[in-house]
């Protein structure tokens, strides 16, 4: 694949001289699937077939399993949050993938048991006008955790490496760039202390569509299909060839990524927190309380009577 070496050995990928065709000069217009002018690295991957796994037929996780493991798994994410604490670690996690892929409800499970002062979930919106006119990894930097923290990144700025690139919102220049500078702000928050650590989660396009479904007819979750999702449904091939290059460039010694099969939504939420547990060796270091104190006498305090407080009506 394209670029592997350079990625392999750690040397910057060569920013290639563009082919340019009159309809590649310009930025490529919204809502078009790959780009028709590319650098040596993006042109092989389109040859490439798409990378992402053949489904099998499967017996999902049944849900008192899921249930029963999730909670020991939860009482672990406790554990863990209690020693990053202790030793002033900076964790930040990446989530990316394909829409519906499942990434939402990983980090719903992971964060639901700990406290959200020092956990939080970075999922920004489309960058604003001036952001546009910031170099490029601003806006995340100002997300990055302090001492004891960890940070939750709901995709991250490999937003420019999928659908800024297949959509259109990105240059070639630009594109390029990311590839030149991302491992090299990935090895300086390493090198800085941070903790990084990169999922990607795999989805087959039958059980993509199913979620999609789902998504119609449930209106609880209208919310989770914008009318980016709905456009690049159309781009299945061109998101897997971005795939590719960007794991080409960016599967690198310090920053590897790690590749959760989501089909199955229970067993990539264990598996994913399972594996989290396990790139942090942790100790218990949670302070047992052994028992209460006894209250305060009332003294002379008399609450005022409760008629005069306004109670929410008790339609339940």
């Amino acid at each position: 694949m394209a670029g592997t070496d350079d990625v392999r050995t750690g040397k910057r990928p060569k920013a290639e001289a563009t082919v340019k065709a009159k309809a590649g000069a310009k930025t490529r217009a919204k809502g078009k699937a790959a780009p028709t002018t590319a650098t040596a690295a993006t042109a092989a991957t389109k040859a490439a077939a798409p990378s992402e796994p053949v489904p099998t037929k499967r017996d999902w996780l049944d849900k008192k399993t899921y249930e029963k493991e999730l909670a020991k798994l939860q009482v672990e994410l406790v554990k863990l949050q209690a020693w990053i604490q202790h030793e002033g670690l900076r964790v930040v996690v990446l989530f990316e993938g394909r829409d519906a892929a499942g990434k939402g409800g990983t980090i719903k499970r992971v964060t639901e048991s700990l406290n959200p002062r020092y956990c939080h979930v970075v999922a920004l919106p489309k960058p604003t006008e001036r952001e546009r006119t910031q170099w490029y990894f601003q806006r995340y930097v100002a997300h990055l955790p302090a001492a004891g923290e960890i940070a939750l990144f709901d995709r991250s700025w490999y937003n420019r490496a999928g659908v800024e690139w297949v959509m259109g919102f990105c240059t070639e220049e630009e594109y390029q760039e990311f590839f030149r500078s991302c491992p090299e702000f990935e090895r300086m928050l390493a090198r800085s202390g941070i903790i990084l650590i990169k999922y990607w989660f795999s989805v087959s396009p039958e059980e993509q569509e199913r979620r999609f479904q789902d998504r119609l007819e449930r209106v609880t979750k209208h919310w989770k299909l914008s009318p980016m999702d709905v456009e690049a449904r159309q781009h299945w091939v061109a998101y897997s060839q971005a795939k590719d290059t960007m794991f080409a460039y960016t599967d690198t010694k310090q920053a590897p990524w790690y590749v959760v099969d989501a089909d199955d939504k229970r067993r990539a939420r264990l598996n994913c927190i399972s594996h989290l547990l396990s790139m942090i060796p942790y100790q218990d270091v949670i302070p047992r309380v052994k028992e209460l104190p006894a209250r305060a006498d009332a003294g002379s305090y008399v609450r005022p009577p409760l008629q005069e407080q306004t109670f929410v009506p008790a339609k339940y």
